[in-house]
């Protein structure tokens, strides 16, 4: 399922000649953090590549889209193993423990627009017939599910000791993170050298290492460009885990552990999938390959 996006295309170019007045993208990272090299995966980002096509059947990562919910298929289906298999305790950060991970996540890549695009672009509920008529969209068609869910999401109440925001630009992403981490002096980290929508066993290498105390992760939403959900949590701690999978292949992997998870859903998958109560000890989760982890230096 594909937008028809020639009426849009023809706004985002008279968009982006105006958008060539302000400062672009990479220079104002360079600007704003002169001591954090960008990560290959924003500048690509960075590229243009049109619209993203969004179909409805695509897999989707959806991890950022609350703790606070039960995240578990409808009916009597187990759990989604590909999002589950994520989930460990701290306990297990131990050199030879062994886990199957699928951490690449492929999707028709999107692209970041330029700030000032992105911020006259409609993104609300109150908006979305003026959202999916830019996108030539009917309102009851599966695309326009998708967008709907996306804005939703984003829309909805940050948890007890969480903040949150969907980042529309990188501009945004950089202010919220800086400002929620205290300082422009960050590293931003990615889980690398994963074979795309490869599913296998792991074992947890030498030299696993906390990294950081506090973070902002940043997960990619499924939306026709670039957005990101990124969200802080007020007790975490990130680690960074060396990874050696069945077939030889290596990786370096970033996971975060929420210290205090009184506040999730009681059925929340991750409490079935490693047998813990609500708030009893720290959980963790792997970050995927689309998402990205801001820390402190």
């Amino acid at each position: 399922m594909e937008f028809r996006f020639l009426p849009f295309l023809a706004f985002l170019s008279v968009m982006l000649v105006i958008s060539h007045a302000s400062l672009p993208s990479e220079d104002y990272w360079k600007l704003v953090l002169p001591h954090t090299p960008m990560p290959k995966a924003i500048r690509d980002l960075l590229q243009p590549k049109g619209l993203r096509s969004v179909d409805a059947a695509t897999p989707y990562c959806g991890l950022q889209s609350g703790f606070n919910k039960a995240f578990q298929p409808t009916g009597d289906k187990a759990q989604d193993d590909s999002k589950g298999s994520s989930f460990f305790l701290e306990t297990d950060l131990q050199p030879g423990k062994k886990m199957k991970l699928k951490l690449a996540i492929t999707t028709n890549e999107a692209a970041f627009l330029p700030h000032q695009v992105a911020e006259s672009i409609p993104f609300s509920s109150n908006k979305l017939s003026e959202i999916l008529s830019r996108f030539s969209l009917k309102e009851k068609s599966a695309e326009a599910k998708v967008i709907k869910k996306a804005i939703e999401e984003c829309e909805e109440p940050a948890m007890e000791g969480e903040a949150k925001y969907c980042a529309k630009s990188l501009e945004s992403l950089i202010e919220f993170s800086t400002s929620k981490l205290g300082s422009r002096n960050v590293n931003v980290l990615i889980t690398n050298d994963v074979k795309p929508m490869t599913s296998q066993e792991y074992e947890f290498g030498v030299g696993i290492k906390k990294i950081a105390d506090k973070a902002v992760v940043c997960h990619e939403v499924y939306y026709p460009y670039a957005v990101f959900y990124c969200h802080a949590f007020a007790k975490t701690r990130t680690y960074m885990i060396p990874l050696v999978g069945a077939d030889g292949s290596k990786a370096k992997a970033v996971a975060t552990c929420h210290l205090d998870t009184s506040a999730w859903h009681p059925k929340h998958v991750a409490f079935k999938v490693l047998n813990v109560k609500p708030g009893t000890v720290p959980v963790c989760h792997f970050i995927h390959s689309n998402d990205m982890v801001w820390i402190p230096k």
